[in-house]
């Protein structure tokens, strides 16, 4: 079976480790450890005689939701089916442009949607001085490094380029008080886009569902381009549930400010390792030793998976990352790979 290029692929995982997908701690996909909220079950279980229906192909509800707790009008909000879906029509209009910047190492699916429409990609480092170019794809916190871009250096790429994407699916794991989403400055520039997920906050990659947030005119050709009725009718009513559950999210919060700091300083103090402080759910660390072996002894062991970053070339084979997860799997984390790096290093 080939190595995969995401995270979160337990069947590959649990056929290296020899037992079922449902044994394996997964720490290879960024998602939100306290799991499917209650609330979107219960959506999803009320909505379930509106299978019959076809949902309404505008989502005025869910529409109407978010533009009230982003402060705008629904015209400026497009759902989709998880960001993904979004980020391909955001690279169909980067496409037509002269090219893009992407800051390597850059998540994989950014060269996926920009090839598909045969768009020309530059590249440089995360800390280079871009001078103007024609656009730019950015996620911040950026992934896999975690770093938090300052709202006002993106602000003054505005200036600077024909189109500024910006992928905020981590966003929603900092405190408002920390947050540098640019939501707030998208009415004042009809060239940002920003993309938005439910996926990892409220733990529901099964379902699919994010959002777009640009100028109407361009969500409208968006909307003509795709194919009708893309989010499905469960995903549209979970999605106005979660959206509203403000104690799960203040759950989140409280176990993220604990979780953390205490996967970063476990990771810090293990011989052969040096972790990234980012900002997001994850932590990106530098290894002494093979991740590709790293990984398949912490599977075998442990029953533990960790994403290697071989899909990122800047990186190879010495760099591994890591969600952060309930504090006592942080700990089986910190312990396997202490062990497994002290035979691999012995």
């Amino acid at each position: 079976m080939a190595r995969p290029a995401h995270g979160g692929n337990l069947s590959w995982a649990a056929r290296l480790a020899g037992c079922s997908p449902n044994a394996i701690l997964d720490f290879s996909a960024s998602i939100n450890p306290l799991g499917t909220p209650r609330s979107a079950i219960e959506a999803i279980e009320a909505a379930l005689p509106l299978l019959r229906d076809y949902p309404d192909p505008n989502y005025q509800q869910v529409r109407s939701m978010l533009a009230q707790i982003h402060q705008l009008s629904p015209d400026w909000i497009l759902p989709g089916n998880g960001s993904a879906e979004l980020l391909t029509w955001a690279c169909w209009d980067l496409a037509e442009l002269a090219n893009t910047v992407l800051f390597v190492p850059a998540f994989g699916d950014y060269f996926r949607a920009l090839k598909a429409f045969g768009a020309e990609i530059k590249t440089c480092p995360i800390e280079a001085d871009l001078t103007g170019n024609a656009g730019l794809l950015l996620n911040n916190p950026h992934n896999p490094t975690g770093k938090l871009f300052d709202r006002s250096w993106i602000l003054e790429k505005l200036h600077r380029f024909e189109l500024v994407v910006v992928d905020e699916a981590f966003m929603d794991f900092l405190p408002p008080d920390q947050s540098q989403s640019l939501i707030g400055d998208v009415q004042e520039y009809p060239n940002l886009v920003i993309l938005r997920s439910l996926t990892k906050f409220y733990s529901l990659p099964g379902l699919r569902f994010g959002y777009a947030i640009a100028h109407p005119d361009r969500l409208k050709t968006w909307q003509e381009r795709r194919d009708p009725w893309s989010v499905n009718i469960l995903a549209a009513k979970a999605a106005e549930a979660v959206l509203q559950d403000i104690e799960f999210q203040k759950q989140t919060f409280d176990w993220l400010q604990a979780a953390r700091p205490q996967l970063f300083e476990g990771l810090n103090q293990i011989p052969g390792l040096s972790p990234h402080l980012g900002a997001a759910n994850f932590y990106l660390v530098k290894s002494e030793c093979s991740v590709s072996q790293l990984q398949k002894d912490l599977l075998e062991h442990d029953k533990m998976l960790i994403r290697d970053c071989l899909s990122f070339p800047e990186l190879g084979d010495r760099y591994f990352r890591v969600a952060v997860r309930l504090s006592s799997e942080n700990q089986r984390l910190i312990d396997g790979l202490s062990t497994c790096l002290l035979n691999m290093m012995s």
